[in-house]
């Protein structure tokens, strides 16, 4: 671990960390722009309620591009291909995966920021572990340039943000009878059970199918890679029933008011 800081990543990684705090506060003060002008009831939010508002812009701007950039290295790219000739899989990694990872860091670490300033309002001790569990593994992946194939799956998952931060819009803006809230919730379960249950099957799946690669990566790597993908795991799982049970009394409130 360590050999990965070579004359490139010294210029990148600090420049992506930067642009993706930058990108927080750009979009953040985006967000409340547009929605001073395109959402009446904006005005009659707490200053809390402004706040949370605005930060989830940013989240669904930044799982957007993670989700779209992972999309294109794990299957549009050649890059972590099995017949690939550039060596062992776990070895791999691109400029535009550091970067990404780079831009990742610093949107996780001005969320937690947030968070823990207005700590319990934007999210309790859950999400200070699940943040805390991502920065730890992309910045192990980043430093060590090994595991970026099981770093992209999991940032891939963040393509759930966008519907658990619309569903929370359409709460607060009142609309939580409407029918946009119940397609949401539906798109948001079936969304979650694609990228948080299913693929999170697939990766402990390649990652038991390459463990010969695996075994390869630094002791400590590679004992975060068994442990801390177990733990989001059970942190999916356990929203995911809430977002079952949601469902399904959204849908039966619903149908007694029809």
């Amino acid at each position: 671990m360590g050999g990965n800081f070579g004359p490139t990543e010294q210029l990148l990684w600090p420049i992506s960390v930067f642009s993706g705090i930058i990108m927080c506060k750009i979009v953040y003060e985006i967000t409340g722009q547009i929605s001073l002008s395109c959402f009446k009831g904006y005005n009659k939010l707490t200053k809390s309620q402004k706040i949370e508002w605005n930060n989830r812009g940013f989240s669904t701007f930044h799982s957007i591009v993670a989700a779209a950039v992972s999309f294109y290295l794990l299957v549009l790219s050649d890059t972590f291909k099995d017949e690939n000739p550039g060596g062992l899989v776990v070895n791999r990694k691109s400029i535009l995966s550091d970067a990404m990872f780079g831009i990742s860091l610093g949107y996780f670490l001005t969320d937690m920021a947030m968070i823990l300033w207005l700590f319990p309002s934007l999210g309790g001790k859950e999400y200070i572990l699940h943040h805390g569990i991502s920065m730890y593994s992309i910045l192990m992946s980043l430093i060590s340039g090994q595991a970026h194939i099981y770093i992209l799956m999991v940032l891939f998952s963040e393509i759930t943000t966008p519907f658990v931060n619309l569903r929370w819009y359409l709460d607060i803006a009142g609309q939580k009878s409407s029918t946009l809230y119940i397609y949401n919730g539906v798109a948001m379960f079936v969304g979650w059970l694609v990228a948080r249950i299913i693929l999170f099957i697939y990766f402990f799946t390649h990652l038991y199918l390459h463990f010969d690669q695996v075994k390869t990566i630094f002791p400590l790597g590679y004992y975060s890679l068994l442990i801390g993908p177990c733990m989001l795991a059970v942190l999916n799982v356990v929203w995911f029933k809430k977002i079952l049970r949601g469902m399904i009394k959204t849908i039966s409130r619903k149908r007694h008011e029809q």
